[in-house]
């Protein structure tokens, strides 16, 4: 019984360490509740209703809607919009 508790532990342990690890290498950056605010209210001035924010490849990735149409949108650091994808 022994056993199967340390390896138990031994796997969680190594799990709570490598999952940030891997988030890390992948280039994964999380987002402040004051920066989702301010892209959120830079959205809401140019018509648009936010749904979702996330980071991907540097950019930060919007999805949102304007005139009931679905958006993909991905903005720099000054909040400008770069790209815009319609949703289905």
């Amino acid at each position: 019984m022994s056993f199967i508790k340390t390896s138990t532990f031994v796997a969680a342990l190594a799990l709570t360490t490598a999952l940030p690890l891997a988030a890390q290498a992948s280039g994964y950056e999380r987002l402040t509740e004051e920066q989702r605010a301010n892209i959120t209210a830079a959205m809401t001035e140019q018509g648009y209703e936010t749904r979702k924010i996330d980071m991907e490849d540097g950019m930060i990735e919007v999805y949102a809607l304007k005139d009931g149409e679905r958006f993909e949108l991905y903005l720099n650091d000054n909040l400008e919009i770069i790209r815009v994808s319609r949703g289905d």
